[in-house]
């Protein structure tokens, strides 16, 4: 009987104790697995094992194994931010560039400022009274601007020689074609800086110059001495160095009159010059000082009002989408401020409405519209491209590009409504005086 039950208990030990031992194996392993699973974000941050406790675990294991990533803030545009702030009709009078009448400050002008919110006014010949005086008309342009939210450019032609708005109280700079005859880029680039010294001392922070036109034809009658010379090379040097200059003062620069006004038998200010050259012949003269300026990163590029028909026989350059569009915007990557020649020349108003010119000028890839000499134009271009956006005629992301790029200009230069007039007269002078000299030894 012993024998027996010994031999039947012997029998079911060894599988219970088999049993016995996978099912301890598995408990083992089950207990293990719920120590491995974070029981929470806070176990998962700090490396705890805690989360043995599976009452504690997360009923979804996938979540929050990882440590959450620290949100990295997108940096900031601060021309981005700036244009956004601004309404539509605060954007469409930055890209207008006005003139003014007299020598003070009118009601008209003070109702341009206001009313139209003009990014920019140029002085003209007429405009310029002593130097005192001129700086008091700058400072209150600048003063009635400061109720817009962007400051303004106060921009002039001052290129030495024939084109000079200084008052007789400023010693004069001679032209550039005696600048460019001593080929001396040198003299050049103190050319710019004594010009930029020059403006500042009523106040401006634009200058439309160098003159980047090549002298080609002997009977131009409106380029002429104001070019450094008849050498596509010579005119870019030269060209170069002044527009570096310019900048190193502070002043912005503008290059002018692209694609080339040295080439013409008419002059733009009273009709449309036509010049009958082909892309290849451009691009072996004219073009030249232009692709040196861009690839040096020109400030501004002036349009001029001439027709090329081979290019485009329907519009002058100023209004062409094949020639600003394709070719200096496509071609020579250009991105820099486009700013047209005045709008009122005869070269656009004998042939366009305003309106029109406005509007093609605009599509074609310009930023700025200079239109001098009648606050009712400034008023019509701006009632336009207000009217053209409201109707889809021109979108406002198109707007939004231009005056990017002239809020970029203004910020790169830190232009301020409160800069004032600034410059010792008597030492510009002398300093003027002195390399004169040095031009005339040459």
């Amino acid at each position: 009987m012993h024998n027996y039950r010994y031999t039947s208990n012997n029998k079911w030990r060894k599988p219970l104790q088999m049993l016995c031992l996978l099912l301890g194996v598995v408990l083992l392993l089950s207990a293990c697995g719920q120590a491995q699973k974070p029981s929470s974000a806070t176990d998962s941050n700090t490396g705890s094992n805690a989360g043995s406790n599976s009452g504690q675990s997360s009923s979804s294991p996938e979540q929050n194994t990882a440590p959450p990533q620290e949100e990295v803030p997108e940096e900031v545009d601060p021309v981005q931010e700036q244009l956004s702030s601004l309404t539509l009709e605060e954007k469409i009078g930055q890209m207008i560039l006005a003139g003014v009448q007299g020598t003070t400050l009118d009601d008209q002008a003070k109702q341009m400022i206001t009313n139209q919110k003009v990014g920019g006014i140029i002085f003209y010949a007429n405009n310029v009274s002593t130097l005192e005086g001129t700086a008091k008309f700058v400072k209150s342009i600048k003063e009635a601007n400061q109720s817009n939210p962007v400051p303004i450019f106060m921009s002039v032609d001052q290129e030495g020689g024939k084109v000079s708005r200084m008052p007789e109280t400023v010693e004069s700079i001679p032209s550039s074609r005696k600048v460019g005859e001593t080929k001396d880029s040198a003299l050049a680039e103190t050319m710019g800086e004594l010009l930029a010294r020059q403006v500042q001392l009523v106040g401006f922070n634009v200058d439309f110059a160098p003159v980047l036109d090549v002298n080609s034809n002997p009977k131009n009658p409106v380029i002429g001495d104001r070019s450094f010379g008849s050498s596509a090379e010579l005119v870019s040097r030269m060209g170069i160095a002044e527009m570096k200059g310019l900048r190193s003062e502070g002043i912005i620069p503008v290059v002018k009159h692209f694609p080339g006004h040295g080439d013409t038998s008419v002059d733009s200010h009273l009709d449309l010059p036509v010049v009958n050259k082909t892309e290849k012949q451009l691009a072996e003269l004219e073009w030249i000082p232009f692709q040196a300026a861009v690839k040096e990163q020109v400030e501004a590029v002036m349009v001029a009002h001439i027709l090329f028909p081979k290019l485009d026989p329907d519009h002058p350059a100023s209004l062409s989408d094949v020639i600003i569009g394709e070719h200096l915007r496509g071609k020579f990557k250009y991105d820099g401020v486009v700013i047209t020649d005045d709008l009122s020349m005869g070269a656009i108003a004998k042939n366009f409405k305003l309106d029109q010119a406005a509007l093609a000028t605009v599509k074609a890839g310009s930023d700025i519209l200079l239109v001098a000499h009648s606050y009712e134009s400034a008023k019509t271009i701006f009632e336009t491209l207000i009217s053209a956006v409201k109707s889809g005629k021109i979108t406002e992301s198109r707007i939004d590009e231009s005056v990017y790029r002239i809020l970029t200009l203004k910020q790169q230069y830190k232009l301020s409504d409160d800069q004032k007039a600034s410059g010792d007269l008597k030492q510009l002078n002398a300093d003027i005086v002195d390399w004169r000299k040095q031009i005339d030894a040459r």
